[in-house]
């Protein structure tokens, strides 16, 4: 894979045509940049994307898992690296799966896949104020549920489209074009 790609080299290598793509980029709310600039990385997200949308995932859901991951990366801020596509950064990274968001990959370390963020920090409020936590900011732990909750939904979505691809799958040799007879 080139180091840099355009749309229409996504596109190709997707196999899919380039405004659906167009269409990926506005409903994610991704930047669109022009000619050769779109990195491995954001490539990977988008490949995903077209992965999951394959096992049946609706966008809707996708849109949602993907919005609810760059909150908690937010609230945990990891935005702040200064870049454009600092959530697509980490698509590409392969080490610990278990311990990455699902969409954007970042690894959020070993306490992740045991539901919680480093026990020993405290991101409660110290005190109750004149306000509700929620009315002031977000708990980072109610995020999290709420993605483990998304990410559930999904899994259970995917796996039941598994089964029926693996099916489909049975029919491929039946629908593949004949072989042309050898000339002798």
């Amino acid at each position: 894979m080139p180091a840099h790609m355009t749309l229409g080299d996504m596109a190709r290598a997707l196999n899919r045509p380039a405004i659906a793509l167009t269409n990926l980029q506005k409903r994610f709310e991704l930047p669109v940049f022009a000619g050769s600039a779109y990195s491995p990385a954001y490539f990977a997200f988008l490949r995903k994307i077209s992965h999951l949308e394959r096992l049946g995932i609706p966008e809707k859901d996708l849109v949602e898992i993907w919005k609810t991951e760059k909150h908690l990366l937010q609230l945990l801020h990891f935005d702040s690296t200064g870049s454009s596509t600092w959530y697509l950064d980490e698509c590409t990274r392969a080490h610990h799966p278990e311990r990455r968001l699902l969409l954007t990959n970042h690894d959020l370390g070993p306490e992740f896949s045991r539901k919680a963020l480093q026990p020993q920090l405290d991101f409660a409020p110290r005190s109750r104020g004149l306000f509700s936590h929620k009315e002031v900011g977000d708990d980072v732990q109610r995020v999290l549920d709420r993605y483990f909750s998304l990410f559930s939904a999904l899994q259970a979505q995917a796996a039941a489209e598994a089964e029926q691809l693996r099916h489909a799958l049975r029919w491929f040799p039946r629908i593949r074009p004949p072989r042309k007879p050898a000339k002798g």
